[in-house]
């Protein structure tokens, strides 16, 4: 674990550790500063968010929140309400963003915040459990879909459909190795095609409304209750549909890669959820238009049953549009989900080795393995979709937290320059909404929720021996040296290189820190690549 190789940043626990080799260095005609590049714009920026959010969980979440609603019309007022509150999160995301503009999301902000235990907590529980788990999900649902059309009459088999997901799951790590550039416009276009996929659904939906076919959708229908829901399942409604909306988070996870992130980071945010919102709520309203309750909840694939009932000859083009959804979501899930772990092994969280990057390509190749390695044990050993109720709930955890920290930050540095300050009701209603979600999920599903708990809970004894514990025995030390060392000879990798005015503020402030949550003053900072910090 990390505290053994601390990188010399100033960042992490203070106190001695040992300098690791510094690698192979950038070789012969090498000019550029070994860094991670801002290389993502505003639209990239929107299709990390909108392809993050849009991955397997329109095509998947629609029946469960259904089942778990009870009607129709109540079932489209969880996906409305869904993207309501993804909203109030977001706004608070967006200033949490550029107050603590750092690479690592939820984790950077909490550990800023709060200190290192509840940041390791965070950062444990979403390596460990939270980010592989939603990639399995979503490789095996590419997978399935891709497989279908070979298997037309039954499941295909586990053992192809896990051999497919593994292919592509080190296809995109590879990708996303070799150049943050190919990541982006792999995204930009799968992103692209995801929309036009469900422009497609929403098109022909309308149709089935102009046409007449609106028999549940209309108010004595879509409220007619087949079952009285209670609130417990109006809680279990919500974590399904939250599936479908995870990910709206992510591009905080790459703020030190984004162009003028005071800009673009909150420009994205206000852009892309309000249109996830919108096309989710269209899609499902075109579900309605073709299938019954009764289908939908009898179908396991939404979006081909769909295809097979209005598309005719084209309802192939229902599963071609399903995988090539879910293959930019799987490779979003790795660009983003290596940044933390990037972020994790900088703050020394994690082994230092995960804080190198590549350098040639600057891209951070140890932790992009950790991710897909992680994944492949999820997909091999674990039962992948109960693991998604322990993944909803742990995430809207998270989210939580990470939201009162915005008003913990707010009582602590009233005089943080903010470029973005939301009105302090969008916190608290999200909050309220949030302590409402967690009560009555608890009350629902004990097991689920303590088990939940339980696996964040475990990482505290492993912060206490990997971080917290300084005085390890030298042959713990020399072990993590050569672990470190073979790691960047086998990658090719180094410690990302500071900007000049960033080594020039290092040698005037060469008195070791305090370990503390939140800096004494608000003094500003010098500039860090063109972009203010406080």
């Amino acid at each position: 674990m990390a505290g053994h190789t601390q990188q010399q940043s100033g960042r992490g626990n203070p106190g001695p550790a040992p300098s690791p080799s510094p690698g192979p260095g950038p070789g012969p005609g090498a000019s550029e500063r070994v860094a991670l590049k801002k290389e993502i714009g505003l639209v990239s920026a929107c299709t990390i968010i909108i392809g993050n959010i849009i991955g397997s969980g329109i095509f998947i979440s629609p029946k469960g929140v259904l089942e778990h609603s009870g009607s129709v019309g109540l079932a489209l007022f969880v996906w409305v309400l869904g993207g309501g509150v993804t909203a109030l999160g977001s706004l608070c995301y967006a200033e949490l963003g550029v107050a603590i503009p750092k690479s690592g999301g939820d984790y950077a902000y909490v550990t800023e915040i709060f200190g290192g235990l509840a940041g390791f907590l965070l950062l444990w529980s979403a390596v460990l459990i939270m980010y592989p788990t939603s990639l399995a999900v979503i490789s095996m649902t590419f997978s399935n879909y891709v497989l279908q059309p070979v298997f037309p009459n039954c499941v295909p088999p586990a053992a192809a459909s896990r051999a497919l997901s593994m292919a592509c799951l080190m296809l995109l790590t590879w990708v996303n190795s070799s150049s943050v550039r190919w990541a982006t416009r792999i995204q930009d276009v799968f992103t692209g095609g995801k929309l036009l996929a469900l422009s497609l659904i929403i098109g022909v939906g309308f149709i089935q409304i102009f046409q007449g076919h609106v028999e549940e959708l209309r108010p004595s229908s879509a409220f007619a209750f087949w079952t009285t829901p209670s609130v417990g399942h109006l809680a279990l409604a919500f974590l399904q549909g939250s599936f479908a909306f995870s990910g709206w988070n992510f591009l905080n996870y790459v703020t030190e890669e984004l162009v003028d992130p005071r800009k673009n980071l909150p420009r994205a945010i206000f852009i892309s959820i309000p249109l996830v919102t919108l096309v989710y709520t269209f899609t499902n309203v075109a579900y309605f238009t073709a299938m019954s309750p009764q289908e939908l909840l009898s179908s396991n694939a939404v979006a081909v049953t769909f295809g097979e009932k209005l598309l005719g000859y084209f309802a192939w083009l229902m599963p071609v549009s399903v995988a090539l959804s879910t293959f930019g979501g799987i490779n979003g899930y790795l660009f983003t989900s290596s940044r933390l772990c990037f972020s994790g092994a900088r703050e020394g969280h994690l082994p230092s080795l995960l804080a190198m990057i590549h350098v040639r390509h600057c891209t951070p190749i140890p932790a992009l393995l950790v991710c897909c390695g992680a994944t492949a044990v999820i997909m091999l050993v674990g039962d992948t979709y109960t693991l998604i109720n322990y993944v909803s709930f742990i995430n809207y955890l998270c989210y939580g937290v990470t939201v009162l920290g915005l008003l913990v930050l707010r009582w602590r540095r009233p005089a943080l320059h903010r470029p973005i300050k939301v009105n302090l009701v969008v916190p608290v209603a999200y909050l309220v909404f949030w302590a409402f979600l967690l009560v009555f999920s608890f009350i629902s599903e004990p097991m689920v929720c303590g088990v939940g708990i339980i696996i964040i809970l475990t990482g505290v004894p492993i912060f206490f021996l990997g971080v917290f514990w300084r005085s390890k025995p030298k042959c713990v030390h020399r072990l993590a040296e050569s672990m470190t060392r073979w790691g960047q000879e086998l990658c090719f990798v180094v410690y990302p290189q500071d900007a000049p005015e960033e080594e020039e503020e290092d040698k005037e402030d060469s008195s070791p820190r305090q370990p503390s949550p939140l800096p004494a003053t608000d003094k500003p900072a010098k500039p860090q690549r063109g972009v203010s910090r406080d």
